[in-house]
């Protein structure tokens, strides 16, 4: 018989346990495992007792109604603490932990809160300050991963037959092209416009956008020889993410009809992996990113698997869901614009849950913890600053063998005055993030 085997007793398996286990016991530890919801088929397996019931040399963890539930419900959460972590949902006193950490962590991990009545943001955006790991300050952890480990103390103390596997640290970094040039990809119109603000406010770029529109220059948002140089330097896992949605107060790009701009995708893409950037209309109009997914898809010739949402117009579940219908594999949109952190609790790639349909779908999500916006545009950072907050985190994910994921776009990357010292930090990113 296999020891290793864990038999979870619950009195109903839940499709929201169900989900939860996977990830608690499957993918972070590793162990084979079933519900089971008749006493007698335990057997003499390890067994986790979701239930009020007492059963001898189980581990016990008394279960909150959560994952019991249909819909959504609001909740009033109190968090204290168990060996200097963060915890909520208190279970009984005879349990072997002193909180219902399936529940706690589908909470986190499905986004539950995100579902709830909240204060939106001018983009309609949930903020990292709406958050309970926010409000709490457990922002800037893996909290998900450092709960399980210390379960799985819990239950090697009572099952010493019980091996999990070793979490690998990785990182990846993933770049966005809202503003892929300064001066190509722009209409006659627009291209004319400029020329004439250029002459008439006699700031000297007129010459440069002249000589860049004619191909004699580079233009000064093409930072993309020096990024590959950098990807190829520090040997970098990448993902780059293209808009191709049209113009509007919000989304700056090129035409993706536009010689010079389809010419860069095609370059980066046949190099690294890409995918979509929708647009910030697309968040949430299934007509829109499914527009967009198409154009994306006869530039580079190929299906496309991932995306982030501009502006991380991450509105769920509606967003989600529409990705799933439009085809997309993952998204890599889990992440706050305001707040750098963890906005799962969790440091690796997890299948999303749709909380209302109460089900799991394909659709992989990949969350990042840092954006360069978030600390120069949201925080008012300096690099110096920056760096202290990117160390942090990646420290906290190579402890919790999880997957750093860093979020640049080009246009931090100039060689300009406002962006001195945002190269340095960018190498600086990519060097201590290696194994």
């Amino acid at each position: 018989m296999d020891q290793r085997h864990i038999k979870i007793f619950a009195r109903t398996g839940s499709p929201r346990l169900k989900y939860i286990a996977g990830i608690l016991l499957g993918d972070l530890l590793g162990l084979p495992w079933e519900i089971v919801t008749d006493r007698r088929k335990l057997g003499k397996h390890p067994v986790v007792n979701y239930t009020m019931e007492n059963i001898p040399g189980s581990c016990k963890i008394t279960p909150d109604p959560l994952l019991f539930e249909t819909g959504i419900k609001e909740r009033d959460i109190s968090v204290s603490f168990w060996k200097n972590l963060p915890v909520f949902f208190s279970t009984s006193a005879d349990s072997d932990i002193p909180f219902d950490i399936f529940a706690a962590s589908f909470f986190l991990v499905s986004r539950y809160e995100e579902y709830l009545e909240f204060q939106a943001d001018e983009h309609g955006r949930f903020s990292a300050s709406s958050s309970l790991a926010y409000k709490h300050g457990f922002l800037d952890i893996p909290v998900i991963e450092i709960w399980v480990k210390e379960f799985s103390m819990v239950l090697l103390k009572k099952y010493s037959t019980i091996a999990f596997k070793r979490n690998e640290y990785n990182a990846l970094l993933t770049m966005d092209s809202d503003q892929p040039f300064a001066y190509l990809g722009k209409n006659i119109l627009k291209s004319f416009g400029g020329m004439i603000r250029d002459l008439t406010s006699k700031s000297g770029q007129a010459g440069n956008r002249y000589k860049v529109v004619k191909h004699i220059k580079k233009d000064p948002f093409d930072v993309y020889d020096y990024i590959t140089d950098c990807i190829r330097k520090y040997n970098t896992d990448v993902r780059f993410f293209f808009p191709v949605g049209d113009h509007s107060k919000y989304d700056k790009n090129p035409s993706w009809k536009n010689d010079d701009y389809r010419e860069l995708i095609t370059r980066i893409t046949a190099m690294f992996r890409s995918g979509l950037h929708p647009s910030y209309y697309a968040a949430d109009k299934l007509p829109v990113l499914v527009s967009e997914y198409e154009r994306l898809k006869k530039v580079t010739g190929k299906d496309i698997a991932s995306s982030r949402f501009h502006f991380i117009r991450l509105k769920t579940p509606v967003s989600y869901r529409n990705l799933c219908k439009a085809g997309i594999a993952e998204d890599y949109s889990m992440g706050y614009p305001d707040e750098p952190g963890f906005r799962a609790g969790i440091a690796r790639p997890y299948l999303f849950y749709d909380v209302t349909a109460e089900e799991q779908t394909s659709l992989k999500i990949i969350p990042f913890q840092v954006m360069d916006g978030t600390l120069y545009q949201y925080k008012k950072l300096d690099p110096s600053s920056s760096r202290e907050i990117i160390m942090k985190l990646i420290s906290e994910t190579r402890k919790a063998g999880g997957l750093f994921v860093s979020l640049w776009h080009n246009t931090s990357l100039l060689e300009t005055p406002e962006w001195q010292g945002w190269r340095e930090l960018f190498e600086s990113t990519l060097h201590m993030q290696q194994k």
